[in-house]
């Protein structure tokens, strides 16, 4: 039926086909190949962080603006031309300093006229008393009538009245006569002049210029309710230690960056809650020796909440988030599994976070190689080598 050449062509394929049967009865099954290689693979090396507690220095860092320690604003007190500025713009002044000179010649002549008119009452009194000393022995013998002694008696204080009334007088147009030279209220560095020499002032009103006191100085930083009562909770039950008078210290950070040398005090927190920001207002108090630091000037506070014992501190890289926000780290167990923990991230100090709960000193957190591992995985743990971290950052 098969011509010779095709029985040919088909001995051979036969021969080829059960070559190939035979060869592939001696290779592995593809299923059994996974799983070998999963037995062969090593350990995943991750990098880790031991644990440790220590008692750890609790800040909060707020945002805030200086505000002079106190604020004059200089009004003339009387009327008149202004004949001459006193002070030099910008310029320290202390408190009494003459600022202005304001036309004193018509003060000057009502002092006088005061001054006359007293003199007068008093000359006035000198008579009076001496007739109503003479009326009252007159009247003993019954060489005057009562009502003669009466009036006598009436016109002495009448004179008398009327040198309290000149005395008064004196004095107000001294005080008048004084205002025409307005002094500077307090201590501190002087602004700018708003008036000019010539100007018409009118007592009591438009402003002269403003006196600002530098020294000390007022930081103005708002807080979160919510960290306030947490602050205010963990002092009362121990967790958190404050300074044994109670105080809470501060630092400022300015904008460049640099620490202020010198360190203040909170001195105020407000009483109510803002309804909008739900913040609360805080006031600190800093020395200002040099006047370095000028109001409206956007600083951050670092604010000492006080020692927290036995804290343990993880690094910022070691923390991570669920969809919910809850914060989470993978911690290594003893027999070398991968563990999801969740943990509470209270606030960081530098590069770091301050967990308040979910990890204990001790345990195994990892620090590098999270992302080639998953939950119940076995790994090869290797601690970070702390000396090729870099310094820690500062708060910012």
């Amino acid at each position: 039926m098969f011509s010779k050449k095709s029985q040919l062509v088909l001995a051979l394929v036969c021969v080829l086909g059960t070559g190939a049967l035979l060869t592939g009865t001696q290779e592995p099954r593809a299923a059994d190949a996974p799983a070998a290689a999963k037995a062969a693979a090593p350990a995943v090396e991750v990098t880790v962080i031991t644990t440790q507690a220590s008692d750890i220095a609790m800040e909060s860092t707020l945002s805030g603006r200086t505000s002079a320690y106190r604020v004059a604003e200089v009004r003339p007190q009387v009327s008149g031309i202004l004949m001459k500025r006193l002070f030099e713009e910008g310029a320290e002044v202390k408190e009494g300093q003459p600022l202005y000179q304001i036309d004193d010649a018509t003060y000057k002549a009502a002092l006088e006229t005061a001054k006359a008119q007293l003199a007068q009452a008093q000359a006035t009194l000198v008579q009076a008393r001496a007739d109503a000393k003479r009326s009252a022995e007159l009247v003993k013998i019954k060489a005057v009538s009562e009502q003669s002694n009466d009036a006598a008696q009436a016109a002495k204080k009448t004179a008398e009245a009327a040198v309290l009334s000149g005395k008064a007088a004196v004095r107000t147009a001294q005080i008048n006569l004084d205002y025409t030279k307005v002094r500077s209220p307090i201590s501190g560095r002087i602004s700018r002049s708003e008036v000019t020499e010539g100007a018409l002032m009118q007592a009591y009103a438009g402003l002269m210029t403003t006196v600002h006191q530098l020294d000390p100085i007022y930081v103005d930083v708002t807080q979160t309710s919510e960290d306030l009562m947490r602050i205010r909770r963990e002092i009362a039950n121990g967790t958190l230690k404050t300074n044994p008078d109670g105080s809470a210290r501060v630092q400022l950070v300015l904008s460049d960056g640099t620490t202020y040398e010198h360190e203040g005090k909170l001195t105020f927190t407000d009483a109510s809650v803002s309804e909008s920001m739900g913040t609360v207002n805080l006031r600190a108090v800093f020395p200002n020796p040099e006047r370095f630091l000028m109001p409206g000037m956007y600083v951050r506070a670092k604010l000492s909440e006080g020692v927290r014992p036995n804290s343990i501190l993880v690094d910022q890289q070691c923390v991570m988030r669920d969809n919910l926000g809850r914060a989470y780290v993978y911690v290594v167990t003893k027999d070398n599994k991968v563990e999801q923990r969740m943990v509470e991230a209270l606030s960081t100090i530098g590069t770091t976070w301050v967990i308040g709960s979910g990890l204990s000193a001790g345990e195994k957190v990892i620090f590098e190689g999270m992302q080639r591992v998953r939950v119940g995985a076995t790994v090869a743990p290797k601690e970070l080598d702390r000396s090729k971290m870099t310094p820690t950052r500062a708060l910012f």
